[in-house]
């Protein structure tokens, strides 16, 4: 009931009073506990899924660690649609450099940002209204991605968010917003993917995660996880307590990393050459109900066939 009346940014960063803060927590947790999770949960134990053994290593990494890595032509070897995702990741790239280059000279553009993150183009951003012709969309519903996802999580997940980043070089010196070490508050029930559509060296802004710090982790007491909480932690005193824990995940073009982001994690703080990936992220109904927002609008499925999951994910 919260989520419905005012934009999320807005909510959790400049407005939510503390009457309103203890109410979203509330429905977060009577969802999670007693209502739309239980549910889910339900879903998932009558209709499983059954992973392959590329799905089932994936799965045992994260469980061990949060987090696991491989390239995407692995878990889908139909070279059609990486094909299709790589002509798609291009045409994002050259028209961001278009539009960049374009407000270098003083010109103005329709690069979408979002406020705090400026740093940042999306493809999409919030708002976008997608159908399933839109091969991202329909990648965040791959059974592949999304049987992972599902058996990750142990209940029917919600596709949240999907959309192509581009992150430049810094003109900065320090890191600043997601560039920091934080943890997620969308979900404790949270998995999200990047894929990287360029090479990702050290100049390029890679993604980083401190192993075993998501909830139920080893180090889940350090600045915990709490829905709408204090999620960025005095950054050298996280430093200290993880001791040089913290995985830096260069890569190749290609490279799919599954992550869960309510543990520790920070990323896109390119020095020398811009940062191209896509992002997907699942997390819980409790989560839509209270915490969340989903950055599209489904179109019309025009009678298109679905699963029961692929459905529940993306309605």
């Amino acid at each position: 009931m919260h989520r419905q009346h005012t934009r999320f940014a807005a909510r959790v960063h400049k407005v939510a009073s503390g009457l309103e803060r203890r109410g979203v927590i509330a429905t977060y947790e009577l969802h999670d506990r007693v209502l739309a999770n239980r549910a889910s949960r339900r879903r998932y134990r009558r209709e499983p899924p059954r992973l392959d053994a590329v799905q089932r290593r994936a799965l045992e990494r994260l469980r061990q660690e949060g987090y696991a890595a491989l390239p995407l032509t692995e878990l889908i070897p139909e070279p059609d649609v990486w094909n299709e995702l790589v002509a798609d990741g291009d045409r994002f790239r050259a028209e961001t450099e278009a539009g960049l280059a374009q407000e270098t000279g003083g010109g103005d553009s329709a690069l979408r940002r979002r406020p705090g993150k400026e740093f940042v183009v999306r493809k999409y951003a919030y708002g976008i209204k997608l159908g399933l012709d839109d091969p991202w969309l329909r990648l965040g519903t791959n059974p592949r991605l999304l049987d992972l996802a599902n058996a990750y999580l142990g209940l029917w997940s919600k596709l949240e968010y999907v959309d192509l980043w581009y992150t430049p070089p810094a003109s900065e010196e320090e890191r600043k917003s997601s560039q920091r070490w934080h943890r997620d508050f969308n979900d404790r029930h949270l998995l999200k993917a990047f894929i990287y559509l360029v090479d990702v060296d050290e100049e390029t802004g890679p993604f980083e995660y401190v192993p075993r710090s998501a909830p139920g982790g080893e180090l889940d007491s350090l600045w915990p996880w709490r829905p709408l909480g204090d999620n960025y932690p005095p950054q050298d005193e996280l430093a200290e307590r993880v001791d040089d824990r913290a995985v830096i995940f260069t890569a190749p073009k290609g490279t799919i990393i599954f992550c869960n982001t309510s543990g520790f994690h920070r990323g896109g703080f390119a020095t020398g050459k811009p940062r191209v990936l896509a992002t997907f992220t699942w997390d819980s109904p409790a989560s839509l109900r209270a915490l969340s927002e989903r950055n599209y609008e489904l179109a019309d499925t025009n009678g298109a066939s679905l699963t029961a999951a692929r459905r529940y994910a993306l309605t």
